[in-house]
């Protein structure tokens, strides 16, 4: 009798255990199903652009729907050189913030620091960009570029007139918005490294900051990179905030004062337009280029946290 109660009792355990395993298996393939599912949705509404233009789509600079020309080349560059300007300021303010945060920061002022970084987060990006719009903006007009005219005119990034809104406004609104991601993960995985390993450092004798360099980053480096790259992917389809501090102007300049164009925001802008059936293939194709990007930079950042966690592993 208990023999087979507990025969009994296995074999309910291994069904659950089976069934446990379908239901995940089954939710895993559905998330891969939604992925090929958009792909697929995205690039036969964008089919006419892709017959009519094909590989001149990414190489031209014409974005003209009266005449129907359309290239995304000004705003691949648009959406790329702002996402690198988020990056460029972004990263050493939010891995430095982390750094405070996790190892320097006393008790007292962890908690409200990083509710502080949790409420930036939160923040809806059309705020952002009303900020961007009415306050850093006249900002970047009156003081930040004239000082970056006197000094660094020479360079072509900050030569010609600034009239506030352009790329290096877009760039630094970004920047305002990823911090707060790469903060927080950061500070997790930060928090994540063993005492064990400061307390060893500390006693051979090692100054806190050495500690923190040797013991510490390299522990945590594959998981910051992933922050880094989850902020790059949060720049490179931010829409309203970009939208309304760009300039939305489909040409390419060198000058970080002049306005751009990003491929969000061409959508935005542009999608309740597009009443010609080769403009509204065209800003799909817009999407399908952007969701191929993002999935790149996915690939590459799980490529980059395999390859530096390797050694470390």
């Amino acid at each position: 009798m208990k023999l087979k109660k507990k025969h009994s009792q296995k074999a309910n355990l291994n069904f659950g255990d089976k069934l446990f395993r379908f239901v995940t298996f089954l939710l895993a393939v559905l998330v891969l199903l939604i992925i090929v599912a958009m792909f697929l949705l995205l690039f036969v509404k964008s089919w006419p652009s892709l017959t009519k233009f094909g590989w001149r789509f990414l190489t031209s600079s014409a974005w003209d729907p009266v005449f129907g020309r359309f290239g995304a080349l000004p705003l691949i560059f648009g959406t790329l050189v702002s996402s690198a300007i988020a990056l460029f300021l972004a990263v050493p303010i939010g891995v430095g913030v982390a750094i405070f945060l996790s190892e320097v920061a006393p008790a007292w002022m962890y908690q409200p620091l990083s509710f502080l970084v949790e409420v930036l987060a939160s923040i809806p990006s059309v705020v952002y960009g009303l900020w961007g719009l009415f306050v850093l903006a006249p900002w970047i007009m009156n003081y930040l570029a004239p000082f970056l005219k006197r000094y660094l005119g020479f360079l072509p990034l900050f030569s010609g007139n600034s009239y506030g809104v352009g790329m290096l406004a877009a760039g630094l609104i970004l920047s305002l918005m990823i911090v707060p991601y790469i903060v927080a993960v950061s500070r997790e995985i930060l928090g994540a490294v063993p005492d064990d390993q400061r307390e060893a450092a500390l006693a051979l004798g090692l100054t806190k900051w050495e500690s923190i360099k040797i013991a510490v980053l390299p522990y945590g480096r594959a998981g910051i990179v992933g922050a880094i790259m989850l902020a790059l992917g949060r720049a490179l389809g931010e829409t309203m905030a970009v939208t309304m501090v760009i300039g939305n102007t489909p040409k390419i300049a060198a000058s970080l004062f002049a306005p751009g164009y990003s491929m969000a925001a061409v959508i935005a802008n542009e999608f309740t337009e597009a009443s010609n059936p080769l403009y509204l293939s065209a800003l799909i194709e817009v999407g399908l280029l952007l969701f191929v990007i993002t999935l790149i930079v996915n690939s590459l950042a799980r490529w980059l946290v395999v390859k530096i966690a390797g050694p470390t592993s």
